[in-house]
């Protein structure tokens, strides 16, 4: 704003259509980043991109899902991150609950369209 001499307002337009043109993301704390060409990546929340790979992997009610370490190297995050994530998945009712030494079974399946 004050390199341009624009208003916050302006500013906030001009961010928008960035991010529609896929240039600019919104960040936590109100903040915007330039997105790199060939850089894009898929900002939905995990549980949602980890409840896509019972589709993907053709898993059926029953069928044992993956560990949370195979998760946290599929999506490259910290096996804390994958454990929040499937823990939310459990208590929607997608995924059977895990723990030591016990696997993790797809209880659910999701739509072609997403969530039901």
């Amino acid at each position: 704003m004050r390199d341009h001499g624009v208003s916050r307002g302006v500013a906030l337009r001009a961010f928008g259509v960035l991010q529609r043109d896929g240039f600019a993301e919104q960040v936590p704390g109100g903040r915007w980043r330039a997105v790199r060409s060939g850089q894009r990546v898929d900002r939905r929340p995990l549980a949602d991109r980890i409840l896509e790979v019972i589709r993907d992997d053709g898993l059926e009610v029953g069928a044992t899902f993956p560990s949370t370490s195979a998760l946290g190297e599929r999506f490259g995050v910290s096996r804390p991150t994958v454990t929040k994530a499937l823990e939310r998945l459990e208590a929607a009712g997608w995924l059977s609950e895990g723990g030591q030494g016990k696997l993790r079974t797809v209880r659910a399946l999701p739509n072609r369209e997403g969530r039901s």
